[in-house]
């Protein structure tokens, strides 16, 4: 069974940083695996995600500000958010989902974490 704990999250001011991890137990890595987001009234978002190949996909709404990566050894996942926006507030899903990263991978079946909240203010 899979098991997903992730960290990280918090608070930070628009420009700032934050950091992300989840660590997976019980997942032998050959499926989609990344961090989608939800805010209140509004849809799910797939954030980052990769694959079996580590081919890593990237919302356009996060290009060029977050980073996914992953450290085999460790079996952990990290995100990294730069330049943050009060638009990226909301709380972050570490998900493993039975399927590629094609697509709208987010909206498939797998496990999901807790989640943990990010909030960016002005």
């Amino acid at each position: 069974q899979v098991q997903l704990l992730e960290s990280g999250g918090g608070s930070a001011q628009a420009g700032g940083s934050l950091s992300l991890s989840c660590t997976a137990s019980g997942y032998n890595g050959r499926y989609c695996m990344g961090y989608f987001r939800q805010a209140p009234g509004k849809e799910r978002e797939g954030v980052a995600a990769i694959d079996r190949d580590d081919n890593i996909t990237y919302a356009d709404s996060v290009k060029g500000r977050f980073t996914l990566s992953r450290d085999y050894a460790k079996n952990t996942l990290t995100l990294r958010l730069n330049s943050l926006k009060p638009e990226d507030t909301a709380m972050y899903y570490c998900a493993v989902m039975w399927s590629s990263c094609e697509g709208a991978w987010y909206l498939r079946s797998g496990y999901w974490a807790q989640g943990t909240q990010v909030t960016v203010s002005l």
